[in-house]
C-alpha cells in the first residue's frame, strides 16, 4: 500500500493518491491532472476511483477531466446532487482497491455532503482517515459557508459535532489524518502549518476535539470567523454543475501576443492587466492599470478575493518562463479565461516604446523620517484586523486587504497614502488597486511592520479591533 499526500503550497491544498495491488485512488485532484496519471502509469497502475470530500469551494477540483481521461467514476457521499455523473455513496459503503479498503464515512457540517474515507488496511484495520474539510490539523472546517434555506451556520457547526463525535473521535488513536488543507487556507481559522498527525494528538490538542459539550463547541467554531472570500461560492458552483476542460483553458490562455495585439486585446475584451511579477519588480515600472499580485506569495487565493467575477476576462504580464504556470494557477480557482500574456514581458512593451507607470517606494528609515516631520501622514495598514491588533504603526488605519475594494471612499486623492502590510507583498497589491483607480498619491513602504519596528516609529497595539 502506498499513500502519498501531493501537497499544492499556494492553495495550502493537500491531494491523495493511495496505490495497492496495482489500483489507484485519487482524492480530491487538483485542475491539472497530469501528475495523478503520469504517476499512476510509472508505477504500472490503473486509476480506479476519484474520491470527493466534498464540493470544494477554494479551489476547482480536477475530477471531471481525470474521470473523462481515465474511466474511473467520481464517488460522492451522501447528499451531493451533481450536474454531471457520479456515484453517490451510501454512508458505510466500502471500495475494494487492491489489497485495501475505503469506507464511506458521511460526516456533514462543514457542508452537508462532506464525507470523510476512513482506508482500512490488508487485515482491515483503520489505517488512516482523509477528512477533507472536516477536521484539519489544530482546527475544523468552517460551518458557514453552505448555508441555504432554513440551515443556518449554527446548524451546520451542530452536524459537525455530531459527525466529529460518532464517525471520527471513536477511531484508534493511532489512525492518520489527511486534511484537505494547512495553514493559509480560508477554509478554517486556526490550521497548523503541519499537514498530517495522528488522530491520537488531535484529540488531545485540537480545541474543537476538546469541546466539553456541543453548544460549548458551537460556540468556539463561530467565534472569529472572518467573511469567507468571494469566489468561495463560484467554485462550489463550479465543482457542483461542471467546467470548461483544462486543455481549452491552457491553449486560450497560453497565446503570445506583441505589444500590439496585447494592448489591442485589453481594448476589445475589456481584460484586467495582471501582473504576476514581484512586487519589487513592479514598482520600478508596469503598464498603466496593471494589478500586480505576485507569484511568489498566495497568488490564487488573493486573486479570488481581488478579481470578484470569475469570466472576467484577464490579459497576463509574466517573468519569462511562468507564462503557462500563471495560466494554470489561475485556473486552479476558476479564472478560465486569460486571453493570453505579453510576449517579451514587460521589457518587451517599454522596448517598444509604450506608456509606463511606476509607483513610489521608500524605505522604512525614510518612512520614519518622513513621519517624524510630519506625524499626521496618512498611513494604511492593509493587513489582516488581527495582526493589526498585535502591533500597528501609532494613528494608521487598518484597510484589510481583502477588503479594499469596499473602502475607496475613504482614501483621499490630495495628501500621500503611506501603504504597508507585514512584508511588502500584500501593500503593493494594494497600491496597485488603488493606482488603477487614479489614486496617484501612493507610497509603498518596503519591508512592512517587520522593518518599520526596527526603525524609530512608534509601534503600539489595540486587542480591542482583534475582531
Amino acid at each position: 500500500m502506498i499513500v502519498e499526500q501531493l501537497y499544492t503550497g499556494c492553495l495550502a491544498q493537500g491531494a491523495y493518491y493511495i496505490e495497492s495491488a496495482g489500483e489507484v485512488a485519487i482524492i480530491d485532484p487538483l485542475r491539472e491532472t497530469t501528475p495523478y496519471v503520469r504517476k499512476a502509469e510509472s508505477a504500472g497502475a490503473t486509476i480506479k476511483y476519484i474520491f470527493e470530500t466534498h464540493f470544494h469551494a477554494d479551489f476547482v477540483s480536477g475530477h471531471l477531466d481525470l474521470a473523462k481521461q481515465t474511466g474511473a467514476p467520481i464517488v460522492y457521499g451522501p447528499n451531493a446532487n451533481t450536474a454531471f455523473d457520479a456515484y453517490h455513496a451510501a454512508d458505510g459503503e466500502t471500495f475494494a482497491l487492491g489489497n485495501v479498503t475505503i469506507k464511506v464515512l458521511h460526516t456533514p457540517g462543514h457542508t452537508p455532503e462532506s464525507t470523510t474515507y476512513l482506508l482500512l488496511d490488508e487485515t482491515g484495520r483503520p489505517h488512516a482517515i482523509f477528512t477533507g474539510d472536516t477536521l484539519f490539523i489544530g482546527d475544523v472546517g468552517r460551518p458557514d459557508l453552505a448555508i441555504k434555506g432554513n440551515l443556518t451556520e449554527h446548524d451546520l457547526a451542530g452536524m459537525l459535532y455530531d459527525s466529529l463525535h460518532s464517525k471520527l473521535i471513536p477511531l484508534p488513536d493511532d489512525v492518520i489524518v489527511y486534511p484537505a488543507h494547512g495553514a493559509g487556507s480560508a477554509c478554517g481559522k486556526n490550521m497548523s502549518r503541519e499537514t498530517t498527525d495522528r488522530l491520537g494528538n488531535q484529540k488531545r490538542f485540537n480545541y474543537a476535539l476538546r469541546a466539553t459539550s456541543k453548544e460549548s463547541f458551537i460556540e468556539q467554531v463561530l467565534d472569529g470567523l472572518t467573511k469567507a472570500p468571494a469566489y468561495f461560492a463560484q467554485n462550489a458552483r463550479l465543482n457542483k454543475e461542471g467546467y470548461e476542460s483544462i486543455d481549452q483553458v491552457m491553449q486560450r490562455g497560453s497565446q503570445a501576443l506583441s505589444p500590439d495585439a496585447f494592448e489591442a486585446a485589453v481594448n476589445e475584451t475589456g481584460a484586467l492587466i495582471l501582473d504576476v511579477r514581484t512586487a519589487i519588480e513592479f514598482t520600478r515600472g508596469f503598464i498603466p492599470n496593471a494589478i500586480n499580485i505576485g507569484l511568489d506569495g498566495q497568488f490564487a487565493p488573493w486573486v479570488g478575493a481581488l478579481i470578484p467575477d470569475l469570466t472576467q476576462p484577464i490579459a497576463l504580464v509574466t517573468p519569462a518562463g511562468q507564462e503557462e504556470e500563471t495560466v494554470r494557477r489561475l485556473a486552479r480557482v476558476g479564472y478560465d479565461q486569460c486571453i493570453g500574456y505579453l510576449a517579451g514581458g514587460f521589457d518587451a512593451w517599454r522596448e517598444a516604446g509604450r506608456e509606463v507607470d511606476a509607483i513610489e517606494s521608500i524605505s522604512a528609515d525614510e518612512f520614519a523620517q518622513r513621519l517624524t516631520q510630519n506625524p499626521a501622514l496618512s498611513v494604511v495598514d492593509v493587513r489582516k484586523p488581527g495582526e493589526f491588533a498585535a502591533e500597528h504603526v501609532a494613528n494608521a488605519e487598518n484597510r484589510p486587504l481583502d477588503t479594499l475594494n469596499d473602502h475607496m471612499a475613504a482614501f483621499s486623492h490630495d495628501e500621500p497614502i503611506y501603504v504597508h502590510c507585514a512584508g511588502g507583498y500584500r501593500s503593493m497589491v494594494a497600491n496597485s488597486i488603488l493606482k488603477a483607480r487614479g489614486f496617484d498619491n501612493v507610497v509603498n513602504v518596503e519591508g512592512g511592520i517587520g522593518a518599520i519596528r526596527k526603525t524609530s516609529v512608534p509601534v503600539v497595539a489595540d486587542q480591542s479591533v482583534a475582531h
